[in-house]
């Protein structure tokens, strides 16, 4: 197997631990978090490689040892890549400092971001699948959600060899798009969850979907509007999906169950709210508003 291992700086505060403990129970085959390592199979330009990234440095001093291995050996121009990719994982480039100015008033997110000093919110590595991962969410529970999408990864990614063992990258829209829809509800899809991810795969490839020109747009809600165009996908999957594929941090899905149960737990005494209390309520936080809807909900997952 070809590797080539180099190291990347990342803006301070980043604390490497803390923002990858989101992928502690994630598949070992696909992407996962243990033992201070972290790893993902991913593609660039249709070379599938395993990515394994450590921490060498410190939170006020981030810096990351990244690996890259792949079955043949990478072109230069691939590997010039990778930073890249890992900086749009880790989202090694926000400054955390302007949103925790911004927020400082707030007691209870001022209290959150303290003890959660140099977490950053994580991107998928594509717009593609920040789509296709959110709209198997819909309707259904987190974990129905991650066991679909896992089946679906493994049926129709790349699959690379480490040391005897298999991963796997998420699929391409050209992996997808001439699939028969059986063969995606085998995976534990809907007929028309299938219908459109299917869909939507085909559009991209026949250049009737252009997700590189959407992100040239200059506003969140230009995004959405957009992305509201295509079949299968509302409001609160075009939210989820900018704010995990292109980190808007301003856009935040408040049509969320689990995130409305959680904003309520942290500011409505666990009392139910609605999306629109939700906004509200978010208002306050400005254009970090989706960062700050991913400090609660991590909060509450380590039961802060």
């Amino acid at each position: 197997m070809y590797q080539s291992t180099f190291n990347i700086k990342a803006k301070a505060p980043f604390d490497f631990d803390l923002s990858s403990r989101i992928f502690s129970n994630g598949d070992k085959n696909i992407k996962k978090y243990a033992n201070n390592h972290f790893w993902q199979a991913i593609n660039i330009k249709q070379k599938p490689m395993l990515l394994y990234i450590e921490s060498v440095g410190e939170v006020e001093n981030p810096e990351l040892r990244v690996s890259v291995g792949s079955k043949d050996e990478l072109s230069q121009d691939i590997l010039n890549s990778v930073p890249q990719m890992v900086h749009k994982i880790f989202n090694l480039g926000l400054d955390l400092h302007p949103f925790y100015e911004a927020i400082k008033s707030d007691d209870t997110m001022a209290r959150i971001t303290g003890k959660l000093y140099g977490l950053k919110n994580p991107s998928t590595p594509t717009l593609f699948e920040a789509i296709t991962d959110s709209i198997i969410e819909q309707q259904i529970s987190l974990k129905a959600a991650h066991s679909i999408g896992n089946r679906l990864i493994k049926q129709f990614g790349s699959c690379i060899y480490s040391y005897g063992q298999k991963y796997y990258s998420y699929p391409s829209p050209e992996d997808l798009a001439h699939l028969d829809l059986e063969k995606l509800r085998k995976c534990g899809l809907s007929y028309r969850k299938a219908e459109y991810i299917r869909d939507l795969s085909l559009n991209i490839i026949n250049k009737e979907v252009d997700l590189k020109s959407l992100q040239k747009m200059s506003t969140t809600q230009e995004m959405i509007d957009e992305l509201t165009k295509i079949r299968g996908i509302g409001i609160w999957t075009a939210e989820l999906a900018l704010l995990r594929g292109l980190c808007r941090l301003d856009a935040i899905p408040a049509d969320d169950i689990g995130l409305q149960r959680v904003i309520a737990h942290f500011y409505h005494d666990d009392k139910k709210i609605s999306a629109e209390e939700v906004r509200e309520i978010a208002s306050s936080w400005g254009k970090w508003r989706g960062l700050a809807s991913y400090y609660l909900i991590v909060a509450e997952l380590m039961d802060i």
